[in-house]
């Protein structure tokens, strides 16, 4: 004899009530986001700050712009002899355009956060 499974019926009308009561949650939360939008640094963390601006200034300076264009041509280059999977290639290049557009990138979603009701 085998043994059924008993799984959980949902009725067809319980689904939007679902989805309506996630979307109010996501939107209570983003609204909590928006509050901490103020924050400063706290007392003493002014080594930390100044270590991670370090780190910033070498990841995103001179040296990482020149590897960053030399490996773009690298892999444009192993795309148009077909060595390299467009996909993977593509995927190189977004991801430094991301790498050294973060600041823009983030720039752009506060200005737009600020300017929400």
């Amino acid at each position: 004899m085998s043994k059924k499974r008993l799984e959980p019926r949902v009725s067809r009308g319980t689904m939007p009530a679902t989805r309506a009561a996630f979307g109010v949650a996501m939107l209570a939360a983003a609204s909590a986001a928006l509050g901490q939008a103020g924050y400063s640094d706290p007392a003493g963390s002014g080594a930390i700050v100044s270590a991670f601006r370090w780190l910033q200034d070498t990841l995103l300076g001179t040296i990482a712009t020149v590897v960053a264009v030399i490996s773009v041509a690298c892999v444009g280059l192993l795309m148009l002899t077909g060595r390299i999977d467009w996909r993977y290639g593509v995927t190189v290049i977004v991801g430094c355009f991301i790498l050294f557009g973060a600041a823009s990138i983030v720039g752009g979603i506060q200005s737009a956060a600020s300017m929400a009701p």
